[in-house]
């Protein structure tokens, strides 16, 4: 097992730095744009992004968003022999929270598009870690910051073409080139200074970018909606908040906001959303009924916006527990019969397997965090209200889950802290402020010494391998700190994460046994990926280490790149 920090070559990309304004305000800043290969990503490369070895194009590396890679150059023999080719360092001016997963193109050098906030995407020489170009995004008129519920952040784009899509914090979507730099144009989803906003990658489908929405704490409305990628042109849009399905005016004002990546089933043009909370947050008098789509998997027609079928995790929810995470589909024997399902680990501390064609529930997994008191419902006070868990951030918050196609199980981090919740009058409420309608609070909070050690082991974090087909938990292993960001596992047994101590592990998938890690100076909130290069003969691995997340331990500003020849 290595713990020591090897020696990293540090590159900040200011030599030869030429800077363009593009007409409507972005900076782009170019440095070495010959570096980048002239080579068209096409439809058929996306479809095959999740098998090809060379490859990781999409956020969740392909459309089922498994998170897993073929490349098998790394084992669970060798992996200790893994190490840093190179540390880049985000600069301070370009530096929000790093909660991505950057995207790498298979040409020759390979290509890496990274992102990070406050809306920054740049292109790297994955090979060598040289940056080559960085772009920003400026709205046009912005009076003021965008109101952001949980932190500035940006986890990745899309691609198609000689074209990259990435989402802004202003709600915006824009078409950026990728060899320049230079931006193409910009679609705004929602209107500017109205509590929406956008953090997601998004994904490229069939020449559609599918997107969605952000902001469910300031009373906006959720929905999924398809972008042409060409023209930036509104498609079709779906709203997550049916009126005839909520009772009087309380969907106008019902969040049910998606903001994570979707997923997409090619066999089947379907859409897999992941949609939050319902609003207000805490106060569900206001909105009686069972608030759908909140807080469930929702299954559209990726062509049409149709939706197809919808399963609720929590109906009418009290506790903000999103179902926020990005579904996994693969497919997997179930009751005897070879079967397609979705598996989504919820905020509620639980992992739901469901039927990809009608959404019937097949299983519902043991607990992957603690629960205590759990469905007791908010009062007017904090201090009449038990300590609950999962608390309001969760169980699997936004966390990527990955799935190993050796084991068939899914590897998943969860929050595990509890939180209390009081509930609020919500009469005259207007923007900005928030639409909670009511407060929650976690631990460790006001002069209370929370749940006693007999109740709650006291760690913050637990990451899990679960079967999905029968619910059990394969194994844990339970962290001190604050934790969040995804897992990804390969083809050779391994599965990769981080954590908020800082460090970067690779568990053996069946066993949870610890084969390696690196320690970073910086939380490690982001998801991991991976290419192989065959001209050196490398199999890459990628993370961002830069603390993010609602709760911190230590931020920073480092993606690290380790290597390890075949």
């Amino acid at each position: 097992m290595s713990t020591d920090k090897p020696h990293a070559r540090i590159v900040d990309g200011e030599e030869g730095k030429r800077i363009r304004y593009n007409a409507d305000g972005p900076r782009t800043e170019q440095y070495d744009l010959q570096q980048i290969p002239r080579l068209n990503v096409t439809q058929e490369m996306l479809l095959n992004s999740g098998d090809d070895p060379e490859t990781w194009l999409m956020y969740g590396g392909g459309y089922r968003q498994q998170r897993f890679t073929t490349a098998d150059a790394i084992t669970p023999e060798n992996v200790g022999r893994l190490s840093l080719e190179y540390l880049i360092e985000v600069p301070k001016e370009q530096r929000g929270k790093l909660e991505g997963t950057p995207i790498v193109v298979p040409s020759d050098p390979p290509i890496m598009y990274q992102t990070n906030a406050p809306d920054v995407l740049r292109a790297i020489n994955a090979r060598s870690g040289e940056i080559l170009w960085t772009y920003q995004f400026a709205p046009e008129e912005q009076e003021k910051p965008p109101l952001l519920c949980c932190g500035s952040n940006n986890r990745g784009v899309a691609i198609l073409g000689d074209t990259l899509y990435m989402t802004t914090l202003t709600a915006d979507l824009v078409a950026v080139d990728r060899y320049t730099g230079e931006q193409q144009w910009v679609y705004n989803s929602a209107p500017t200074g109205q509590g929406y906003t956008a953090t997601w990658a998004p994904v490229v489908y069939k020449g559609s970018v599918l997107n969605g929405s952000a902001g469910g704490e300031y009373g906006v409305q959720g929905f999924i909606e398809s972008v042409n990628a060409e023209t930036g042109e509104r498609e079709w849009r779906k709203s997550m908040l049916p009126p005839e399905q909520w009772i009087g005016d309380a969907w106008k004002n019902g969040a049910a906001t998606n903001w994570m990546t979707v997923t997409v089933d090619p066999d089947t043009d379907t859409l897999y959303a992941n949609v939050g909370n319902p609003g207000p947050d805490v106060n569900g008098i206001v909105r009686p009924g069972p608030n759908p789509y909140s807080d469930a998997v929702v299954a559209l027609d990726a062509n049409s916006g149709d939706v197809n079928w919808y399963f609720q995790e929590v109906q009418h929810d009290w506790w903000d527990w999103d179902a926020s995470a990005p579904p996994v589909v693969f497919e997997t024997e179930v009751d005897g019969e070879e079967r397609k399902v979705v598996s989504h680990p919820g905020k509620t501390g639980w992992n739901y397997l469901l039927d990809a064609q009608n959404g019937k529930l097949y299983e519902r997994s043991r607990e992957f965090c603690e629960h205590l008191n759990m469905w007791y419902l908010p009062q007017d006070n904090l201090e009449d209200t038990p300590w609950i868990m999962p608390s309001a951030d969760g169980g699997s918050e936004w966390n990527p889950t990955s799935y190993s196609r050796e084991t068939g199980n899914i590897h998943v981090k969860a929050m595990n802290y509890p939180s209390k919740f009081q509930w609020d009058p919500v009469d005259g409420w207007e923007y900005p402020s928030t639409y909670l309608g009511g407060n929650f609070t976690v631990y460790p909070a006001m002069e209370d010494p929370g749940p006693p050690p007999e109740q709650w082991s006291q760690n913050l974090a637990i990451f899990s391998a679960v079967n999905p087909e029968t619910g059990e938990v394969v194994w844990q292993e339970e962290w001190e700190h604050f934790s969040l960001g995804g897992s990804m596992s390969t083809a050779t047994g391994l599965t990769f994460v981080g954590n908020g101590a800082g460090e970067f592990i690779a568990y053996d998938s069946a066993s949870g046994e610890r084969l390696w890690q690196y320690q970073f100076d910086a939380s490690v909130n982001a998801s991991p990926m991976s290419w192989y290069d065959p001209a050196v003969g490398k199999q890459y691995v990628a993370v961002q280490a830069g603390g993010g997340g609602l709760r911190s331990h230590k931020d920073g500003n480092e993606i690290g790149v380790f290597s390890l020849e075949a």
